[in-house]
C-alpha cells in the first residue's frame, strides 16, 4: 500500500477531467503536487459525458471563452503532455422553435463573437441540410457552430495524469478524503498529508470537500441520464458509414442528440421531481417525434447516468476561499470536458499568486 507523503505544496482533491488539468498544470509550473482520488481516475462524472467539448454555449459567452481557450489547448495537446489525442468534428446546432429564441440569439451574438465563439444563425432547411433527421417545418431557425468535437474524456484524464507524473505530481487513486484539519491537513486511509494549498476539483462532492474545510461552495446536485435508440430507420441508415451527424439540441426542452455508432444517443435530464419514468420517457418521445420524424415511435434505453455540481445559473465556480488556501473549481454542469485546461491554469496561476 502506497504512502501518502507528510506535505505538498498542493493537494489536488478529485482526479476526473479538472483535477488531472490541474495537477498537470501545477506540476509543469513545479509546484510539489499530490492529486487525491477517492475511486479510479475519470471514473466520477467525467466518465458520464457525451463525448463532446463544443465552444458555443446559449446566454453564455463567458464559459464559451472558457471553452474557446480550452479548445486550443486539446489542439496542442499532444506537445504538451506527450499524448495523442483524437478530435473528431461534428459541429453543433440548437434547434429555435420560437421568435424569443431568434431574438435572444441576436442579442447574445456579440458578446459571443467578442469571446472567440464561432457561430452563425442558419435557416430552418440549412438546419435540416446539417442534420437531415431535423423536420425543418418544426424548427424556425437554428444556431449553427462548427467548433464542436467528439473526445473521449478518459483520452484526456490519462493525458492530463501521465504528464503530471512526468512533471514529478504523485497520483494516489482509492483514497477518499475523510477529514480536512484548519492547518490543511487532509486525512485519508492512507494517512494524513499536509498542504501548503487545497484545490478541490471532486465534481459532484466538491461540496461535501469543501465543507470538511468549512468552506461554503453554493452547488446543486444535477442528474443526467444518457439513453440509446434502437436502430434508427431511413433516412439515418441511409446516410454514408463515415457521416455522423452534428450535436443537435432542442432550445426549449434542453433534448440533445449525436450520432453514436449505429444508434443515437440522446439526453435530456433526469425525470423531475415527482415525475416518473414514463412520463419523462413519453416527454422525450414526443419532442422526438416532432423535431426528428424519423424516430417518432423509436425505442429508447438507458446508456448510463451520472451525477453532476451545478454552480448559480450553471455557472462553473472558480476561485479561492479569502481567509485560507483553499482553491476549487466546480459547478461544471457536465461540461467539464470543455473547459477543463482552462479551468486548470486558472487554478494553477490563483495558487501560485496566493
Amino acid at each position: 500500500m502506497s504512502v501518502l507523503p507528510a506535505r505538498a505544496d498542493a493537494v489536488v482533491i478529485g482526479g476526473g477531467v479538472i483535477g488531472t488539468s490541474a495537477a498537470h498544470h501545477l506540476a509543469e509550473a513545479g509546484v510539489d503536487t499530490v492529486l487525491l482520488e477517492r475511486g479510479s481516475l475519470g471514473g466520477g462524472a467525467s466518465a458520464h459525458t457525451a463525448g463532446m467539448v463544443r465552444t458555443y454555449f446559449p446566454g453564455a459567452p463567458r464559459t464559451g471563452q472558457m471553452a474557446v481557450h480550452s479548445l486550443n489547448a486539446y489542439h496542442d495537446f499532444a506537445r504538451r503532455t506527450a499524448a495523442p489525442l483524437a478530435l473528431k468534428r461534428l459541429g453543433f446546432l440548437a434547434l429555435f422553435t420560437d421568435e424569443q429564441q431568434i431574438a435572444d440569439f441576436e442579442a447574445d451574438r456579440p458578446a459571443q463573437q467578442a469571446a472567440g465563439v464561432q457561430v452563425d444563425l442558419v435557416s430552418a432547411r440549412q438546419a435540416a441540410e446539417l442534420n437531415p433527421l431535423v423536420d425543418e417545418r418544426a424548427v424556425l431557425a437554428a444556431a449553427w457552430s462548427a467548433e464542436a468535437y467528439h473526445v473521449d474524456g478518459l483520452d484526456i484524464v490519462r493525458g492530463y495524469a501521465a504528464a503530471a507524473r512526468n512533471h514529478g505530481a504523485r497520483l494516489f487513486t482509492h483514497t477518499p478524503v475523510t477529514r480536512i484539519d484548519d492547518d490543511n491537513t487532509v486525512h485519508t486511509p492512507l494517512g494524513s498529508i499536509r498542504a501548503d494549498g487545497i484545490v478541490c476539483t471532486a465534481g459532484p462532492w466538491s461540496g461535501e470537500v469543501a465543507a470538511m474545510a468549512s468552506v461554503d461552495l453554493p452547488l446543486t446536485p444535477h442528474t443526467i441520464e444518457m439513453l440509446f435508440t434502437d436502430i434508427p430507420p431511413s433516412p439515418y441508415r441511409e446516410l454514408p458509414e463515415t457521416a455522423e451527424l452534428p450535436m443537435t439540441m432542442h432550445a426549449a426542452s434542453g433534448l440533445r442528440i449525436r450520432s453514436w455508432k449505429d444508434r443515437i444517443l440522446l439526453a435530456m435530464g433526469a425525470p423531475r421531481a415527482g415525475e416518473s419514468r414514463e412520463a419523462w420517457l413519453g416527454r422525450i418521445a414526443g419532442h422526438l417525434g416532432t423535431l426528428f420524424p424519423a424516430l417518432d415511435g423509436i425505442g429508447l434505453h438507458r446508456a448510463w447516468s451520472g451525477d453532476f455540481d451545478a454552480g448559480p445559473n450553471n455557472a462553473a465556480l472558480i476561485g479561492a476561499h479569502p481567509a485560507r488556501r483553499f482553491l476549487y473549481a466546480a459547478g461544471f454542469t457536465g461540461a467539464g470536458l470543455c473547459q477543463a485546461p482552462a479551468a486548470g491554469e486558472k487554478l494553477r496561476d490563483l495558487l501560485i499568486a496566493k
